[in-house]
């Protein structure tokens, strides 16, 4: 089966390791496997004055955060041939960018490109809730406010009635949350599907108790010994990462800082055969920041003052936040484990299923040397969260918790649909150097919930179509 797209950035040790020349092009988060990588890197062989600009600085604080390295003439030539290719296609897309459409009337709903919808045409393959989503639910600029909001209101009174219940059917839940969540009722829902609540509502406060108090025993047990010879590599380690994560406003306030030391130390120490690696800790942002949700007035967490919520409430959310993200990563362990072989064959995976869709896009980045593991290994380890915006990935991981496998299986047809996106400029860029930092920067910093919604529709298609087909990874 032949599918069409529709319209269109860690690891932690060896044995993985740069190739100096292009070092600071693939950034820390993407060290190809030398074992994994059939050809090598195009240097260029012409020496360029080397420029820095502010452009360019936040691009590389963007993409180099695991390792300082020394500023010597590969760098030079690698920061200046990289400032080119970013002004270089930020001066094509000023060139492509269509005109600003006439306001629409009140009501009516937005028009979409064809080549939008060419890939979503097959509706019946979609469940209810995804095509609902489509028609705009997700954006206010599609529908007026009033129909927005009764639609909203809706959909809410739906999650608490099927949350109001003795014994929540789960499989409904699921159901009603592939085409997103609302906010007030996120954080029940996030725990009841994760597995980290039962659904008989009687028994909920008892295992809340029961597991909050396991997870302060783990703290009271085990969180001295990071400063032990045995451990204390592992906290530097979560103690130097933590800093880069984002946002950056929440994630540098010191109790928020303490919170996630100590939900990744436990973590590691408990399960041994992965330990701490790079990409775990940028998991861990979601849930708290959903399940904080509950507990401050602010509508956006990353302005929220968390010195200001009660110690007891802090105390509940960490160990929800430890428990859900446990739950989650025993489904991708490994991905983690020594020389993350997961991580490795999703990529394989995911390499030989767009040679399937398209076959021209897979060519084009054969042709230029691009290999997957150089653009792909972050959207596993760390689920695309370095990619789209948090509230994006939160919309995202609404569906990853309702499909079976979401953060296994489904998000590979995710990353495949991503790629797809980006059809048009990926097939645009013809030198190595472009391409690579084009797929290592995406222009996701505006995107919103009808995005990610089509996103997925196209991700739910293209499982559809290949999933159940034997051969549909091999040619």
């Amino acid at each position: 089966v032949v599918g069409s797209w529709g319209s269109g950035r860690e690891a932690n040790r060896s044995p993985f390791s740069f190739l100096n020349s292009i070092q600071h092009v693939y950034g820390a988060q993407h060290p190809p496997s030398t074992h994994c990588l059939h050809g090598h890197a195009k240097v260029p062989t012409t020496p360029v004055k080397a420029r820095r600009t502010s452009t360019f600085q936040e691009f590389e604080s963007n993409t180099s955060d695991a390792w300082d390295a020394s500023e010597d003439d590969d760098e030079l030539l690698a920061m200046a041939t990289a400032n080119r290719v970013l002004r270089n296609h930020s001066q094509r897309q000023e060139r492509r960018r269509p005109p600003e459409p006439p306001a629409s009337v009140s009501g009516a709903t937005r028009p979409v490109p064809a080549s939008d919808t060419a890939p979503l045409q097959r509706s019946q393959s979609l469940p209810h809730s995804v095509t609902v989503a489509l028609g705009g639910t997700s954006d206010p600029s599609t529908l007026s406010s009033s129909a927005l909001s009764e639609r909203e209101a809706s959909r809410l009174d739906k999650f608490k009635q099927l949350l109001a219940g003795p014994n929540t059917d789960l499989e409904e839940l699921r159901k009603l949350s592939w085409s997103g969540i609302p906010k007030s009722v996120r954080p029940i829902t996030w725990k009841l599907l994760s597995g980290y609540l039962p659904a008989n509502v009687e028994r909920r406060p008892a295992t809340l108790q029961r597991k909050q108090k396991e997870y302060f025993a783990f703290i009271e047990h085990y969180y001295d010994s990071r400063h032990d010879d045995a451990h204390q590599d592992t906290y530097r380690q979560i103690h130097i990462d933590i800093p880069r994560m984002s946002p950056e406003a929440l994630i540098l306030q010191p109790k928020v800082t303490e919170i996630f030391e100590r939900i990744l130390f436990i973590w590691a120490i408990r399960h041994p055969a992965s330990g701490y690696v790079q990409g775990i800790n940028d998991l861990v942002t979601p849930f708290f920041v959903v399940f904080m949700c509950e507990h401050i007035e602010e509508e956006d967490v990353d302005a929220a003052d968390v010195s200001r919520v009660p110690a007891d409430v802090l105390r509940n959310v960490e160990a929800d936040t430890y428990w859900c993200m446990s739950r989650l990563l025993d489904g991708i362990q490994d991905n983690y484990t020594f020389a993350q072989p997961g991580i490795q064959m999703k990529v394989k995976m995911l390499e030989e299923l767009v040679s399937r869709i398209d076959e021209q896009v897979h060519r084009h980045l054969e042709r230029h040397e691009v290999r997957y593991l150089q653009f792909a290994f972050r959207w596993m380890n760390n689920l695309l969260m370095r990619e789209v915006p948090l509230h994006c990935t939160i919309r995202l991981w609404d569906t990853y918790q309702s499909e079976p496998e979401g953060f296994s299986h489904f998000h590979l047809y995710v990353c495949a649909a991503f790629l797809g996106r980006w059809r048009k400029e990926i097939l645009e860029e013809r030198d190595f150097q472009e391409l690579l930092l084009f797929l290592q920067n995406l222009p996701t910093a505006h995107w919103g919930d009808e995005d990610i919604s089509l996103l997925l529709a196209e991700a739910y298609r293209l499982k559809f179509a290949f999933a159940d087909a034997p051969n549909h990874y091999k040619k």
